[in-house]
């Protein structure tokens, strides 16, 4: 295995539901595996909110995650730049252009959270705990064919 990190980036348009929760399941998950010497997580926006949305911050806190402290990011192509996957949540990415990074690039193409009520957020909120899961089944060669 090699000495760097494997670097996955969420993005979403306004950093405030889809990709902050990809991001903290991604940490947990990292965490739970034993991988944080080998996996680094990024989350932006390309269009930042001003606070993580309610209906996020409430659906996650159901799952032990606070989000209330989480303040939504601008991604840059910086950020992006030698990331293994960069991971879209089905919003475009107006203003990061794919050629600034040479790693895998997947779109979700999940609902947008916000302002959706509490079932529809929970619904969002365990599509991506899944696919992050199946990410990480990926990342370890569980989910190899």
């Amino acid at each position: 295995m090699s000495d760097t990190p494997t670097r996955i980036a969420f993005v979403c348009v306004q950093n405030a539901g889809r990709s902050q929760m990809a991001a903290a399941f991604a940490k947990r998950e990292r965490d739970a595996r034993a991988l944080t010497d080998s996996v680094e997580i990024v989350t932006g926006g390309t269009r930042p909110a001003d606070s993580v949305h309610d209906v996020v911050v409430d659906v996650m806190r159901e799952e032990a995650i606070d989000l209330r402290d989480r303040t939504p990011r601008e991604i840059t192509p910086d950020d992006l730049r030698d990331c293994d996957y960069v991971i879209t949540m089905g919003c475009s990415a107006d203003g990061v252009c794919p050629a600034t990074w040479s790693g895998d690039n997947r779109d979700w193409n999940l609902d947008d959270p916000h302002g959706a009520d509490l079932e529809t957020g929970r619904e969002i909120r365990d599509e991506i705990e899944a696919r992050v899961a199946s990410l990480f089944d990926e990342l370890s060669g569980a989910g190899s064919r």
